[in-house]
């Protein structure tokens, strides 16, 4: 059972020295970006919720 667990933490070891991390500037951008759509999908989402809304109220 320990056997098992050294060999996964060993495999995890060797796998995360393969992994590409971003650097501080593509950190820095992609941030910017994630938070720049979620503002423009918050804001669509808020347009057509009012839009359906609205209608709603004209109906009823």
């Amino acid at each position: 059972m320990f056997q098992k667990i050294s060999n996964y933490l060993k495999d995890v070891q060797v796998e995360m020295g393969k992994v590409s991390w971003p650097t501080r500037p593509e950190l820095y951008e992609s941030t910017i970006i994630v938070i720049i759509l979620s503002l423009i999908l918050a804001l669509f989402i808020f347009g057509i919720d009012t839009g359906l809304s609205n209608i709603l109220k004209l109906i009823l």
